[in-house]
């Protein structure tokens, strides 16, 4: 069974794809001297399940004569379910390891998605579901990697797990985790108590530890009591040295007074919703010089800054070799990196989702992607960003279209999807630009095409009488604006409280900055942790949040389909076909 290698995995298979025996590691030893090239000239002569079985043997030398590449490409594309049993184990065993020394994790998951019925020696198969644990995590799907992870911990109470499985389970959220815990064994409910210690601790680390030592009492042979995970280790070091005084630099007055206002009252919002135990200055950053401010902030005792907001500032802060305090900066500067230490960046960056949304099409199976975007320096920006990834990986640009925002969509349309036509086309639009969009594709003959969009294109409020136009278009989001598609619910958000606080009173066109305020002042609070505990991650109102390697806070977004004009859950894409959400 060939699986396409689109989108994440859905929880409903995660329980089909785990239960059971486990595979092997390595490739089997079978020699033959047939040139490969020759037998797949030979396949392309003969029965499917024949051919299948050639093009295993092709596969299988090119990956011993160290042709990995190839290898892969001809393995994955093999028909596993034409192979007999044994032969089914053999071409597992040899896709799992090709993809594991070439970096594919959905290689690794394609190869064991009929683990259960693999004749497999009980070594060779609770390797094999490592790999698929280690795998399912590469591609963000904690859940299902913890259930592998730990279904190998259980056979061989094996601590060098505990560091993987930690990384699951840290970023599972409340309802994931009772829904692993619910008549689990002692191990699994171990790791879950564990994980909801630290879920609910909110960042205060001398409580975390707290709960964490009578957690150690009550699980004394559980592995993770036995050596604690390296970064509950690293946080560790870090007790007496919460932050308890965040300065804020954001402007006043000028251009940016209205967002940094909105992103002002997300903090608020939240400062309260988290008890009020840190205390926060704000600083006009309208006129004063940085070097000022910084001064100000000091003198004030504060031990974190939020801000700068102006991308200008935050360029030159990313040119020196070292801020004044640790700064979470609200946007990202013009350099490729970022140079300065204890600087981090943070921003709702168009140019980050058109990057996810290339990852996003390129997992779906697509290789050539047309790209229709605005004319103007939003645009170019934010196409770049996505041709930069798209053709990182391999894929074609067949049109780069820019439209005139005032103009109708028919033409620009057009252009961007004939001659060649791609199967997939890229847009950024603001709501009424995207609207024309679908209807121009269906005129043109192009009803299937699938679109990928940002999530300028959702006003934030369900509108199925004019969103209707945009069915099946998919786009990104953060949680807060589409949490029945994102989260499974409003009552699964998070940090809830300041979500009701703010949907009830925010303007919709400032909502996703109050978003943005909510977690500037849960990623200030955690500046240190950051530093001391690299790819520590945060679940927040506006994506699962982690800085990048300079420093950079990189955001992941779900994804959403549109459904009788309505924001929806992507259903188990590409697993079960094309499937649509219902």
């Amino acid at each position: 069974m060939r699986i396409p290698t689109r989108g994440l995995l859905a929880t409903a298979l995660c329980a089909m794809l785990l239960a059971g025996c486990a595979a092997p590691t390595g490739i089997v030893d079978r020699v033959t001297d047939d040139d490969p090239s020759r037998l797949l000239e030979q396949a392309g002569q003969q029965e499917p399940a024949q051919a299948a079985r050639t093009r295993l043997e092709a596969a299988d030398i090119l990956a011993r004569q160290g042709e990995h590449t190839q290898a892969l490409e001809i393995a994955a594309d093999i028909d596993d379910s034409l192979l007999p049993p044994e032969t089914r184990a053999r071409w597992a065993l040899l896709l799992a390891e090709l993809g594991e020394t070439l970096g594919e994790p959905w290689a690794v998951i394609q190869a064991t998605q009929e683990l259960d019925a693999l004749p497999l020696a009980p070594d060779r198969a609770l390797a094999l579901r490592e790999q698929l644990g280690m795998a399912l995590l590469e591609v963000d799907e904690p859940a299902a990697a913890a259930e592998a992870l730990l279904r190998v911990q259980a056979s061989r109470d094996d601590e060098a797990l505990n560091d993987p499985i930690w990384t699951a389970m840290s970023r599972l959220d409340g309802q994931a985790l009772a829904d692993l815990g619910r008549d689990a064994d002692a191990l699994t409910r171990g790791w879950v108590e564990l994980a909801e210690l630290y879920r609910t601790s909110g960042g205060d680390i001398q409580r975390l530890f707290e709960r964490l030592d009578a957690w150690r009492e009550r699980n004394s042979r559980h592995p993770a009591a036995r050596r604690l995970p390296a970064d509950l280790v690293a946080l560790g070091e870090l007790r007496g040295l919460e932050v308890r005084h965040i300065a804020v630099m954001l402007p006043e007055s000028g251009p940016l007074a209205r967002p940094a206002d909105a992103i002002i009252e997300g903090m608020r919002i939240q400062h309260r919703a988290a008890g009020g135990s840190v205390q926060l200055s704000f600083l006009d950053a309208s006129h004063g010089d940085l070097e000022a401010l910084y001064r100000e902030a000091q003198s004030r005792g504060a031990q974190v800054m939020v801000g700068p907001l102006d991308k200008e500032q935050v360029t030159r802060l990313e040119q020196q070799e070292r801020v004044p305090l640790p700064t979470l900066a609200l946007n990202y500067g013009h350099g490729e990196r970022n140079g300065a230490r204890g600087l981090f960046q943070y921003g709702l960056s168009a140019e980050n989702e058109a990057r996810q949304a290339a990852v996003r099409a390129w997992r779906d199976g697509h290789r050539s992607a047309g790209v229709l975007v605005p004319d103007n320096d939003w645009g170019r920006r934010v196409g770049e960003a996505f041709w930069d990834e798209w053709q990182a990986r391999g894929g074609e640009v067949t049109n780069a279209v820019r439209y005139n925002p005032n103009a109708p969509a028919t033409e620009s349309t057009r252009r961007a999807v004939s001659n060649p036509r791609p199967d997939a086309l890229f847009l950024l639009a603001l709501p009424d630009y995207a609207r024309q969009v679908p209807p121009t594709l269906d005129y043109f003959g192009a009803s299937r095409l699938p679109v990928y969009a940002t999530s300028h294109l959702f006003e934030g409020q369900v509108n199925p009488q004019l969103d209707h136009d945009l069915n099946d278009v998919q786009f990104l989001d953060i949680p807060w604006q589409i949490p029945d598609a994102a989260v499974g619910g409003v009552e699964v958000l998070p940090f809830l409280d300041s979500y009701r606080a703010l949907r009830e009173e925010s303007d919709p066109t400032l909502f996703r900055l109050h978003a943005m305020g909510v977690d500037a002042f849960e990623l200030a609070r955690r500046l240190p942790q950051f530093e001391a505990v690299p790819g520590m991650e945060l679940r927040g109102a506006t994506g699962t949040l982690r800085p990048g390697s300079d420093g950079r806070i990189e955001r992941e977004l779900p994804w959403a389909r549109f459904v009788n004009g309505v924001p929806q859950p992507v259903l188990i894409p590409g697993i079960f076909g094309d499937e649509r959400a219902r």
